[in-house]
């Protein structure tokens, strides 16, 4: 099995065993650690973009709406921004989300919106791309506003899509925005992606265009300092991913069109940037260059002295 291990000087401070899955074609292609089953959380949101669009009759939108729908994103002007126009573009208003509020995971905008005595809304919220589609969707079709119980006729045909996709029956529970999640094993998920990648490859697809938004705004689908911008930055070749809470984290590689799906055991996302290398270099050295060091894997305190890092060890 292997684990992560998080060092702080000589010390070995935590220890997090890890999985992934590499499939293409409907075959598994390579694994890392023991099959797992895990909640798919917002990793699952290119799909559930997929499912609003279709409702929507495939809507002409500029690309960069399609990045935010899947986005996770750090609640930046520029993402909040958007959400806003593709509500508007909906004939919707932001209190037509039903996302929730919280500050903005960017610590500098939030800090800016508490100066200025603004208030967060549901625009901050980094599931607001998705559900400003969601709702778009729901109003579209007539049908009832509140889009996220799970026998909401949207949410029906998003199980229905990610079944279609996955191969696997889901058990559902409550993502933290208040929508379904999927409980899946981690070769489901990945099968799902491969499809993405396969997408993007031929751009074809609803979900090939959706992968290949990711790939082009990278910074729209994640935010500043964030993991997924920086694989996207070091990677040599145009690549789609997506973190998911709870240690989850998925890729599309559109030039082999495999899809990978990486869950840390302990839901520890501190620990993903040593799973993804680990996985990447295996699997994808024409894409994912050798370097030095990078940033993901240090640990610093609070006045930004290196003080440790993650490394990789076979057990």
């Amino acid at each position: 099995m292997p684990v992560i291990e998080q060092v702080r000087g000589q010390s070995v401070e935590s220890v997090h065993p890890w999985s992934a899955v590499a499939l293409a074609h409907g075959r598994v292609v390579r694994q890392w650690g023991e099959p797992v089953t895990t909640t798919w959380r917002s990793a699952a949101k290119p799909v559930q973009l997929d499912v609003s669009l279709t409702v929507l009759g495939d809507p002409s939108v500029p690309t960069p709406w399609l990045a935010l729908g899947a986005a996770s994103h750090s609640g930046e002007p520029v993402h909040t921004a958007m959400a806003a126009a593709i509500l508007a573009h909906f004939h919707l208003q932001p209190s037509d989300l039903r996302c929730g509020t919280h500050p903005p995971t960017y610590g500098p905008s939030a800090e800016a919106i508490l100066r200025a005595n603004g208030q967060f809304t549901d625009l901050h919220n980094n599931c607001s791309g998705k559900h400003s589609f969601m709702v778009a969707a729901t109003q579209h079709a007539g049908w009832p506003m509140d889009y996220r119980p799970a026998e909401h006729p949207l949410q029906q045909r998003v199980r229905q899509r990610v079944v279609e996709l996955c191969q696997a029956e889901p058990l559902l529970s409550v993502d933290g925005c208040g929508v379904p999640t999927f409980d899946l094993p981690l070769a489901a998920i990945a099968r799902a992606w491969s499809e993405i990648a396969a997408g993007m490859a031929t751009g074809a697809t609803r979900l090939g265009r959706i992968g290949q938004a990711m790939a082009e705004f990278p910074e729209l689908t994640s935010g500043t300092d964030r993991l997924d911008l920086a694989v996207m930055h070091r990677a040599r070749l145009p690549l789609a991913v997506k973190v998911g809470a709870g240690g989850v984290f998925c890729i599309a590689l559109p030039d082999c069109q495999v899809g990978v799906a990486i869950k840390i055991h302990s839901g520890t996302a501190e620990a993903l940037p040593v799973a993804i290398d680990a996985v990447l270099t295996a699997l994808w050295p024409a894409g994912w260059p050798e370097v030095a060091d990078w940033p993901p894997l240090e640990v610093r305190n609070v006045v930004g002295r290196l003080v440790g890092g993650w490394q990789a060890r076979a057990v």
